[in-house]
């Protein structure tokens, strides 16, 4: 018999639950001889686990699983961005590893792929489950089936792509066939439409398929918004479910590679590959080892806040992330805000490196980016007031949004010195790349290494921004005069001031309109501003 491995001691498992970040992913449970026992996925990782490691789960839950809660000595996280990619590394991990306690993904089923041969006489779109090397082009694997079907049903119609079976059809099959005649197919079987014609549609919908042609997309949104205006409800309806279908199918999953363990590669060599690569995609000099990234969180105009996140080479650098209360801006604007972020950011930065090398503010031919390069290595020894190192500037900044917010940092960036410090902006919608001096935006390809990680970055900057604005109205929250207020508790305080946003504005708000909040009547509201009128303080 094969050797077995060696018993391990049991992890402390609450003590390592409280690194699990709230975040997408795939978990292995492994038992005492290291095996994997079970995968599974969540859309929150940590409170997933947690459910595992309650007194309460243990003695309530099911037979089959209060024995695998018994045979768990550790645990493995994976993190992903969507939970289509966590449904996908979840089927490939259970393949590999086949866990006993896993039931779903166990056969040789797999996700279904979309495959394309261009050198068909007239090729058409057809589902896969297997990735051949036959000379064709495939897009996927594709989490859910019914959208990827839907999907290419409308692809075919929106190109004009015929979707029978034979290979190389004539006008026997065109007798039996009423796509032509229900304007689903441009008919290349009968000549309607040369052979070159017809590949150069082919071809548009890849790009779709890739990501390329996103406005598609805003055609169909704006389709479903007149149909709706115009009391066409059913079939807003099917556009809407169209529309849904469709994002669902170009969402970025990626394709995972597996270390001999199963799971996914060296995170720091792939980030470094998607450095090089967005290097290249935006023709920067130098690789962008540092970038930082700036949000703006204004859910309501009690507290505009801004978070600023750097990355070094690929990953966080979470000991330099910062955030920032608006001060200047009066009301929700993001251009002004977004510039008041990046010219305090940069100022201080240019700032304390000049009280520590007067060379950087000294007046030459050189710029401030110029002369801190050329310090470099001198610079980043030296130390702030508070006896910190000095931060260098990063290699590219990324403000979240389009071309508003761009112009708007853009400006900030030329008034300290800074306009040849690499800058794009990052519109969330499309994912477009806007750079300046340059009117149409760039269009990345979903499974390109370059793209996720700026959306990394960004999705990072917009948690850190949300998590200070909530941690800022949590505090006006709890310091609210509406403490001592009978009859108001935690929960309708909250509903208070997420409606009307201070006590102030709640004192002049109409009884009407506190009455129409969920939860609360006419007497109630009139119970709350007398109390509020007779308790200024």
């Amino acid at each position: 018999m094969p050797d077995q491995p060696a018993p391990r001691e049991k992890a402390d498992l609450r003590k390592k639950l409280q690194e699990v970040p709230h975040q997408p992913g795939v978990y292995l449970m492994r038992d005492r001889l290291n095996r994997v026992i079970y995968v599974g996925k969540a859309r929150d990782l940590r409170k997933r686990l947690s459910q595992y490691f309650t007194p309460s789960r243990q003695t309530m839950a099911d037979l089959k699983t209060r024995a695998l809660i018994k045979s768990i000595y550790d645990f493995d996280i994976h993190q992903v961005r969507n939970e289509a990619e966590s449904l996908l590394l979840e089927g490939k991990l259970i393949k590999e590893f086949r866990p006993k306690y896993n039931v779903s993904f166990r056969d040789d089923k797999r996700f279904l792929l979309l495959k394309v041969h261009l050198e068909d006489p007239f090729p058409r779109f057809q589902l896969s489950r297997v990735r051949k090397e036959d000379g064709a082009r495939y897009f996927g694997p594709f989490a859910h089936s019914g959208a990827l079907r839907t999907t290419v049903a409308w692809v075919n119609r929106r190109f004009g792509l015929r979707s029978c079976r034979p290979l190389n059809p004539g006008e026997e099959d065109y007798k039996h066939c009423h796509d032509d005649v229900i304007k689903n197919c441009t008919a290349p079987c009968i000549g309607k439409i040369s052979r070159e014609a017809y590949i150069q549609r082919v071809e548009e919908a890849c790009a779709f398929l890739e990501g390329k042609s996103r406005e598609l997309l805003g055609e169909l949104e704006e389709q479903m918004q007149s149909a709706a205006a115009t009391l066409q409800f059913e079939r807003a309806a099917e556009l809407r479910d169209v529309l849904d279908h469709l994002k669902k199918t170009l969402s970025p999953a990626r394709r995972f590679t597996r270390t001999k363990r199963g799971l996914p590669e060296n995170k720091e060599a792939e980030a470094l590959r998607d450095v090089e690569e967005l290097q290249e995609v935006l023709h920067l000099e130098t690789a962008p080892l540092v970038m930082e990234c700036f949000d703006i969180s204004n859910i309501s105009t009690t507290h505009v806040v801004a978070s600023m996140v750097r990355f070094a080479n690929g990953l966080p650098n979470n000991a330099n992330y910062r955030r920032y209360r608006i001060k200047t801006v009066k009301g929700q604007d993001d251009f002004a805000s977004m510039a008041e972020v990046v010219r305090r950011r940069y100022a201080r930065i240019l700032s304390q490196a000049a009280d520590a090398h007067p060379e950087v503010s000294a007046s030459s031919q050189e710029s401030p980016v110029e002369v801190m390069q050329r310090l470099g290595a001198d610079l980043e020894e030296r130390k702030d007031a508070r006896g910190k190192p000095l931060v260098r500037l990063p290699d590219l900044v990324i403000v979240d949004g389009g071309k508003g917010q761009l112009s708007s940092a853009c400006r900030e960036l030329q008034r300290l010195g800074l306009s040849a410090l690499p800058i794009i902006g990052l519109a969330k919608e499309f994912e477009e790349i806007y750079r300046p001096g340059v009117s149409d935006p760039l269009i990345l390809p979903h499974d390109m290494g370059a793209l996720r990680l700026l959306q990394r970055i960004r999705d990072e900057a917009h948690r850190f921004a949300n998590g200070y604005h909530q941690l800022l109205m949590k505090r006006r929250i709890a310091e609210s005069v509406l403490d001592d207020c009978p009859g108001v508790s935690q929960r309708r305080k909250a509903a208070l001031l997420k409606a009307f946003g201070s006590v102030a504005r709640l004192r002049n708000t109409p009884v009407e309109d506190i009455a129409a909040l969920p939860g609360f009547s006419l007497k109630s509201a009139r119970e709350i501003l007398h109390y509020l009128e007779t308790h200024q303080s």
